[in-house]
């Protein structure tokens, strides 16, 4: 893991302000980080959509995540875990002895305790389809970037970047100079599908590479030679959603939005203190004692997921909150709830 920090930018004098309030709360709690107008932005990293940026050099890195679950693996196994992929469960069960069965296609696999973390995919605790949406999230990731065209975006120091906004772009450098690029549009489906064929959504991908080249002018010649959608899962206030079942014997942690490997640390550590039943400070959190407000069922589901999104769009381009999100904040539902 490369400890680089990142950049969040501004594209509008609304988002301007908001890098302000950001500085400041970084500032409360001592990270190291520096509000930077639009000369100093662009000399850091120059696109002509960046109006100011908050560099923030503590706290944040990056990580190849597919040599974080080797290494998971291989620390699992030597640890005397077994591992059986491509092996789904289709239900659970309390047992008479006090533990727990898991149905699959093949056999009955029994437990004393569970752990569910199974984030976008059809949860096997119902309650959680109400708690948990399933979203599509979209990546581009261009060819190597020639010393020309890595002089012309700067970007030296290698740091996470990302724009300011409820829909908002992530984008890394690979150590081969690839720019990987995604985000913004994320679909939800009629009905919480998951299949595979939906990671193929050409529209989308559209869609990023236009925005890519309006953020990068000087890359016009610049070809993706990679993308792919994945699922990550949100829940109404965007931050996971933590909690036990079956007399405390199963624990579960989703709907972490894609916030990444800190999040998903969180969220196992609290829930191996919640099955050995410990009080921390971890277990106290009101985040952990206070569920987030569920979704409504289909059919209202779907249309109340794409009305709201039109309204962060408009918060977006606008900045102003408006009525409905207001009114979603007051119920703890929503980015600033």
């Amino acid at each position: 893991m490369r400890i680089v920090g990142k950049t969040a930018v501004a594209l509008n004098e609304h988002s301007v302000r908001s890098l302000e309030a950001m500085h400041a709360r970084h500032a409360q709690w001592g990270e190291d980080s520096e509000l930077l107008d639009r000369d100093q932005m662009q000399a850091d990293v120059a696109s002509p959509t960046y109006l100011a940026g908050l560099r923030v050099r503590t706290g944040s890195g990056l990580m190849d995540p597919a040599r974080l679950s080797w290494g998971l693996k291989r620390a699992a196994l030597a640890r005397g875990v077994h591992i059986y992929e491509n092996t789904p469960a289709s239900f659970l069960s309390n047992q008479r002895d006090g533990g727990i069965a898991l149905q699959t296609p093949l056999a009955s696999v029994r437990a004393r305790q569970v752990v569910i973390a199974t984030n976008g995919f059809t949860p096997l605790l119902k309650r959680l389809q109400y708690r948990m949406l399933p979203i599509f999230d979209h990546v581009l990731v261009t060819e190597p970037l020639t010393s020309r065209q890595l002089a012309d975006i700067g970007w030296s120091q290698n740091q996470g970047m990302t724009d300011v906004g409820n829909q908002f772009h992530y984008y890394r450098r690979t150590p081969d100079n690839r720019i990987l690029w995604g985000g913004y549009d994320a679909i939800y489906y009629r009905g919480n599908r998951t299949n595979r064929e939906l990671e193929h959504r050409d529209a989308s991908h559209r869609l990023l590479a236009k925005q890519f080249f309006t953020t990068f002018p000087q890359l016009e010649d610049l070809r993706f030679t990679h993308k792919w959608a994945g699922i990550i899962d949100s829940t109404s206030r965007f931050t996971p959603a933590i909690g036990t079942a079956m007399n405390g014997k199963l624990a579960y942690a989703v709907g972490y939005t894609g916030l990444g490997t800190a999040s998903a640390r969180f969220g196992a550590n609290t829930m191996l203190d919640l099955l050995a039943k410990r009080k921390t400070e971890l277990t106290e959190l009101t985040m952990v004692r206070r569920k987030p407000v569920p979704f409504p069922p289909e059919p209202l589901r779907y249309p109340l997921v794409q009305f709201t999104r039109s309204q962060l769009i408009r918060e977006d381009l606008t900045g102003k909150r408006g009525i409905w999100l207001s009114l979603l904040d007051r119920f703890g539902v929503g980015f600033n709830s």
